[in-house]
Formats: structure tokens, C-alpha cells, sequence
């Protein structure tokens, strides 16, 4: 039966939006269109949430680009891409013929170009059911700090983002202590839902060069170390904002995992560097959590959210 993983249904609710399964890809992990879909059966997840694009096709960072980490990798890929008007017309008809639900993620360096990106998919087809407004990235307002930041500059990007006409999800930053104060400003100015968390700060060195082993220098970690960090962020604002839907991600590897976010407040589970090892991680993740759901007599997913 659609929406049920034998005897616990799964759908979850963010927002506005029912989805079928509490369980995603996260941005960055899985492309731009059907990539994962020799795979797994893409229209069997809650949704797939696209690599983050801007108004502008974007070259990104010189290589090389990602390298191994303990319990996961940094990466400095620079958020390439080849534009939303490009993705709608050479990746987005692809990923709708495979039946998926689609979150599409956007970014830009300004206020301006996150309104722009925006207003470029206010006529994507039905199948976009949200926009997760990338909020982690590097701006020119901030003087190249991050809009997540600060609370003000990140409200701003998510009522300059309404031209999307459909849910918004502002994705934010653990690299802050203001974590709270920021998933409030955009819940305030628009944002039907947060996601929590992005990559953290990190660098690797080359033992021979002494010198970081990316083009860019510095990246962003992710995997199974920053899991615990992200649980964090989803109980602390989930105990502060308790009305506020909230998407859980990182270092997502199991059930369990998924499971645990759930417990301490996520409505949903992003799944993303797992992909790259197990390109089908969200399909056997979603049979662990229905099993854990399961075995302790749930009969829907939601009844793990927030239980803590």
C-alpha cells in the first residue's frame, strides 16, 4: 500500500507537504536529476532533494574536490551547477519520469541571486513540491561570511525567496552558536520548515606537503563524525521551537540513525555521504527504520518524532 511499510505507515508531514516516507536524499549527494535511479526506486522515497543551483550555471572549486576523512569526508565541490533554467530543461524532466517527489535546493551569493533562483522555478512542474533554500553557503552581504549565520541576513534570502510559490525549507548551519535564533528568523519570515544540519567546517593536510589536500583549502566534513552534532541541533531547536517542522541530516548511515533524529524532534531524515559508498542507503535505511518502528508496536513513523 503507498505511504505504509507493511503493518507502520510511513508518511510523514512537513509543512504543508505529505510525503510517503520520512526518508531523503540530501542535497549534494544524489545530483542533479535521476542519478541514484539505477539504483533504488526513487518514487519509494519521501523525496529527492537536488544538488544545490543557482539562478547562473557556476564552474565551483578547482580540484581536487573531496577526500577521505575519519567516519566520513570534506568537501569544497563549490556548489557547481548548471543554472536553474538549464536544470529545468535538461536534468528535471529525467528525474519526473522516474515518479520521484522532488525538493529542488537553490543557493546564491547575495540576496538578489536567491530571489532570482527562486522566481526561475515559480513554474516548475507539480512534482517540485518545495524549495530548500541553501542558507550554508558563503555570501557577498556578510562579507563572505555565511547567511546562516545571522539571523537577519538569512530571513531576508526567505522572503525574497516567496516568488518559489511553494514551501520553502530553510537549510542551516551548526557552525554557529545562534543555531536557535536563526531557524526562528526564518520560520518568522516564511520558512514552512528547517533543515538541520549542513557539513562543519574542516580541512585535511597532505603529510607529504603539509598542504590541504583540496584545490580550495578548507571544506566542509560530513559522515558519520558529525552525527552527534546534528542530533544536538535537532533536540535544541526542537525544545525551543516546538511547533517548527524540522528536516534531520547528517551523518545518517542506519536506521537507527534516522530513528534517533526522529526521537529528538526531526519531522524527516536527509541521507547523504552514506550515498556515496551505498548508492541505494535510503532504500535499506527506510527498511531499518520501519523495523525499529516496528518491533516497538508503532504503527506510523510519526509517533517517533520527538519523542524525547
Amino acid at each position: 500500500m503507498p505511504g505504509t511499510g507493511g503493518s507502520v505507515d510511513t508518511r510523514v508531514q512537513i509543512g504543508s507537504v505529505e510525503l510517503r516516507s520520512p526518508i531523503m536524499t540530501a542535497s549534494g549527494t544524489a545530483g542533479y536529476g535521476s542519478e541514484l535511479a539505477p539504483y533504488l526506486d526513487l518514487a519509494e522515497l519521501g523525496a529527492v532533494v537536488t544538488k544545490s543551483i543557482a539562478a547562473y550555471e557556476w564552474p565551483g572549486n578547482p580540484a581536487p574536490r573531496v577526500h577521505a576523512a575519519p567516519l566520513g569526508m570534506v568537501n569544497a565541490v563549490g556548489l557547481q551547477g548548471p543554472g536553474v533554467d538549464r536544470w529545468l530543461t535538461d536534468h528535471l524532466p529525467a528525474l519526473i519520469d522516474t515518479g520521484a517527489t522532488i525538493v529542488a535546493s537553490i543557493w546564491g551569493r547575495s540576496v538578489d541571486d536567491y530571489r532570482a533562483a527562486a522566481d526561475a522555478l515559480a513554474d516548475a512542474p507539480a512534482e517540485v513540491v518545495a524549495v530548500e533554500v541553501n542558507l550554508s553557503c558563503p555570501n557577498l552581504e556578510g562579507r563572505g561570511a555565511i547567511f546562516a549565520h545571522d539571523a537577519e541576513l538569512s530571513a531576508a534570502v526567505v522572503e525574497a525567496t516567496a516568488g518559489a510559490r511553494r514551501p520553502r525549507w530553510a537549510k542551516l548551519s551548526a557552525n554557529t552558536d545562534r543555531i536557535v535564533g536563526v531557524a526562528e528568523a526564518v520560520h518568522a519570515a516564511g520558512a514552512e520548515a528547517v533543515t538541520l544540519i549542513n557539513t562543519m567546517l574542516g580541512m585535511v593536510l597532505d603529510p607529504d606537503t603539509l598542504r590541504p589536500v583540496l584545490g580550495a583549502g578548507g571544506g566542509g566534513l560530513s559522515g558519520r563524525a558529525i552525527h552527534p552534532i546534528a542530533v544536538r541541533a535537532v533536540h535544541d531547536v526542537r525544545r525551543a521551537l516546538p511547533d517548527l517542522p524540522i528536516v534531520g541530516v547528517g551523518g545518517v548511515a542506519t536506521g537507527w540513525d534516522a530513528a534517533e533524529l526522529m526521537a529528538v524532534g526531526a519531522n524527516a531524515v536527509q541521507v547523504g555521504t552514506a550515498q556515496f559508498a551505498e548508492p541505494a542507503a535510503c532504500s535499506r535505511i527506510t527498511s531499518e527504520l520501519t523495523r525499529f518502528a516496528a518491533d516497538r508496536g508503532m504503527r506510523c513513523l510519526v509517533d517517533l518524532s520527538g519523542v524525547v
